[in-house]
């Protein structure tokens, strides 16, 4: 990237030309092949949530989340309630294409507007939306109305630094990894350091070839195994 400086001789940041805020993502249906992101409703989405989620017969898909297990029905949807109302959410379910049922939530956050940032997570995928293709693409979705329909300039994903799933998801996904906050936070009265990670604008482009390309139904065999790997065509 060409350096940019001052009168002065010292450096500073290239020209973000014609810039102005962007607008919250809206809380609209996305489509795709595998799988269909949409808002999530308790009322709509709790029931089949709770069923696909307790396919997690001891709790693992929960460790790392600020979040779960639950008691029971009544004590899961009454979180889902409660994190709705959270402003700093926009938060969808996602439905798998076959079963036409909820197996998975994701959400935005931490969207800062005026710098064009924003933050998937709080994702929360059952067994059976995990190394599915129907999660990926969800992410895939989720990217591509950031960047192509609202126009941000850096989309995030961080995690707790001991998830080596979310990690190695991150690398899978195209994200770079930015470094580590240590003590970032206190979870289920555990420490928390917290793995950072982003796609900016520029490498958008790339990264959304690699997804289109790996997404396309030609890449998998009758079996539905993959031709080419996801984790290959992003890293080239």
């Amino acid at each position: 990237m060409t350096e940019h400086a001052n009168h002065l001789g010292q450096p500073i940041g290239f020209p973000v030309e014609g810039w102005t805020a962007r607008q919250r993502p809206p809380r609209t249906p996305i489509t795709g092949w595998f799988c269909r992101v949409e808002p999530l409703d308790a009322g709509w989405h709790a029931t089949e949530l709770y069923a696909a989620n307790s396919e997690d017969r001891d709790g693992r898909m929960w460790t790392y989340l600020p979040w779960g297990p639950y008691g029971g029905f009544d004590e899961y949807r009454a979180a889902l309630e409660a994190g709705l109302r959270r402003e700093d959410f926009i938060t969808y379910a996602v439905i798998d294409a076959r079963s036409g049922k909820a197996v998975g939530v994701a959400s935005y956050l931490n969207i800062n507007l005026a710098a064009g940032s924003i933050e998937v997570g709080g994702i929360t995928y059952s067994p059976a939306l995990q190394q599915q293709p129907a999660g990926t693409e969800a992410m895939y979705l989720m990217m591509r109305r950031v960047f192509d329909e609202l126009g941000y300039r850096r989309y995030e994903w961080k995690c707790n630094a001991l998830n080596a799933p979310s990690r190695a998801a991150a690398a899978r996904y195209g994200f770079r990894f930015e470094g580590i906050f240590r003590q970032a936070d206190v979870v289920k009265g555990r420490n928390r350091d917290t793995a950072w990670f982003s796609i900016t604008d520029r490498e958008w482009p790339r990264i959304k070839a690699a997804f289109e390309r790996w997404l396309d139904p030609g890449n998998f065999d009758d079996a539905g195994r993959q031709r080419a790997s996801l984790s290959a065509l992003t890293a080239g």
